[in-house]
């Protein structure tokens, strides 16, 4: 038996890059996903349409995550398109990177709110689902760098330590209720937009590395799918660092 069958996982900001890959993964192990994402392009088309070609259910939601009624109501759509929730898997993210003294309040927000808020508002609307199923798994996308901060990035660092804060406080609020929540920090992972960067900026991040490579999304996905299989029915209130041992 698959290790998802018959499960329903959300999955915020899955068109591409690390949320498609945790996608394709649930949907191998029999999960049926709904996935969101600001704009409904050729690329959630795509990954829609792979979804359904693995023998389960995929659909395409448009969302503005950090909008707090536009996802109460994708999130009602979701429970009665799927008739329930097994797992959310907070992803949408976005930078607006700049140093402290030049960033200006717009980055700030747009980041906290894309990136932190965005998670908020999926958890307070599936938690009631997941507390009447009396089960039920949450996973926080963070960053290495919610876990050691980083230069040029205190929007995004911040953003991504609350995201961890949230996933712990979120275990002992919903613990009693079946309900688990864990958080993901992954490091330099190869996608279309660090794929964009020169081959000796690449280079740099890779040295600094002790694994000497970046990450694969697959590699990403394979924690994810351990979070939210019975495989970690005893984990709640942990992160996992998926980085090469890089800030460790």
């Amino acid at each position: 038996m698959k290790l998802l069958e018959g499960k329903v996982a959300i999955i915020t900001g899955a068109a591409r890059g690390i949320g498609k890959a945790i996608a394709l993964k649930f949907a191998s192990e029999g999960a049926n996903i709904a996935f969101t994402d600001l704009n409904i392009d050729d690329n959630a088309k795509a990954t829609e349409a792979e979804i359904n070609s693995m023998g389960v259910v995929g659909k395409a939601y448009a969302s503005n995550a950090a909008d707090f009624e536009d996802t109460a109501k994708v999130v009602a759509q979701i429970k009665a398109d799927f008739g329930r929730v097994d797992i959310l898997i907070n992803n949408a993210g976005i930078t607006r990177d700049g140093l402290m003294m030049r960033m200006s309040e717009q980055q700030w927000d747009m980041v906290i709110n894309v990136n932190l808020k965005s998670a908020f508002n999926f958890i307070h609307a599936v938690s009631p689902i997941m507390m009447k199923q009396r089960s039920g798994s949450i996973v926080n996308m963070s960053s290495v760098v919610g876990v050691s901060g980083n230069a040029g990035q205190s929007n995004y660092s911040a953003s991504k330590a609350g995201m961890i804060g949230l996933a712990k406080s979120i275990a002992k609020e919903l613990g009693s209720r079946g309900v688990r929540a864990n958080a993901i920090a992954p490091g330099f992972i190869i996608t279309e937009m660090t794929g964009t960067l020169p081959e000796d900026v690449q280079e740099a991040w890779f040295k600094q590395i002790p694994l000497r490579r970046g990450g694969e999304t697959e590699e990403v996905a394979k924690v994810a799918l351990f979070l939210a299989s019975d495989l970690s029915s005893y984990v709640s209130g942990q992160v996992i660092n998926v980085c090469g041992a890089m800030n460790c």
